[in-house]
């Protein structure tokens, strides 16, 4: 690859993840919506330049930023374990814009709660329409954090749900180096209660500005005159604010996080104690 060096690790972030501003530049470029603009060509190019470089192929030209940029549109686009395009609305990058279209609709329409997200979840629901009564005889602004709650109820049930193999199985843990040592049900509790913790924080800004934002602006005539304005500008207030929240808060807690081997099971942590009693620390995939 000319001068470019041919022993760049792009098996891992570009960026120092023991810090919070490292896995926050980091998750910003994953989720970046941009990247759903691409054309499979560009894909395709990228794909090429990341499987070339790991195969020591040299490109010539090919610079240090260019590679990254390579890597983190291929990661965007394709399964890292199948190498199988992903469909539009499942990739990284697709969840701004989809989160900011189910929130935006969810605080427009949270009158029509009761009855709109049934199909969603029953934990959701019930949350929702208990507050909802809670709410009747308090301000309209009350009325608004109802969607929120019900989010929050949803992520803390669908979550545990959708990973339900891992609270009965456990999750890979590894030591420093990554190599397997065993599977763990604490550290996959632990990895699922971050996960939960960071989205519900990135419903937070979305769900909470925008309505105390549109709270204020349907009380102005302007807004009082272009009523079908509010659907539009309130879709568009939560986009901006999952822009940042989504990346911030992925980057809550580390991608690859630890947990101190007295933490685990007993089995295992005499399993690891007796293949190599100086780990002190071991580590796992939180999950997204």
């Amino acid at each position: 690859m000319g001068d470019l060096p041919l022993d760049i690790n792009i098996q891992e972030p570009r960026w120092d993840q023991s810090t919070f501003l490292g896995r926050a530049r980091h998750f910003f470029t994953v989720t970046d919506p941009r990247n759903l603009l691409l054309s499979g060509d560009q894909l395709e190019a990228s794909r090429n330049i990341v499987q070339n470089y790991r195969a020591g192929v040299a490109i010539p030209g090919l610079t240090e930023d260019q590679l990254w940029r390579a890597k983190y549109v291929y990661d965007s686009a394709f399964h890292p374990d199948t190498g199988e395009k992903v469909v539009l609305i499942g990739r990284m990058s697709a969840q701004v814009p989809m989160n900011m279209t189910i929130t935006g609709c969810m605080l427009t329409f949270y009158r029509q709660l009761g009855t709109a997200y049934v199909s969603a979840t029953t934990g959701a629901v019930a949350t929702a329409l208990g507050l909802k009564s809670l709410t009747k005889h308090l301000p309209p602004l009350v009325g608004r954090f109802v969607p929120f709650a019900a989010v929050a109820a949803a992520n803390c049930i669908n979550i545990p749900l959708m990973r339900q193999r891992e609270l009965q199985v456990g999750i890979p843990v590894t030591d420093e180096a990554g190599q397997r040592l065993g599977h763990s049900v604490t550290a996959a509790k632990q990895g699922i209660f971050q996960v939960v913790i960071s989205r519900i924080g990135m419903a937070i800004p979305a769900m909470a500005i925008p309505p105390v934002i549109m709270n204020t602006l349907e009380k102005k005539a302007f807004l009082k005159s272009r009523p079908w304005l509010g659907a539009p500008l309130q879709v568009g207030l939560v986009g901006f604010c999952l822009v940042f929240a989504t990346p911030l808060c992925c980057a809550l807690f580390p991608q690859r996080s630890s947990i101190h081997v007295t933490r685990l099971e007993p089995e295992l942590r005499a399993q690891i104690q007796a293949q190599n009693p100086s780990i002190d620390v071991v580590y796992y995939n939180k999950g997204l």
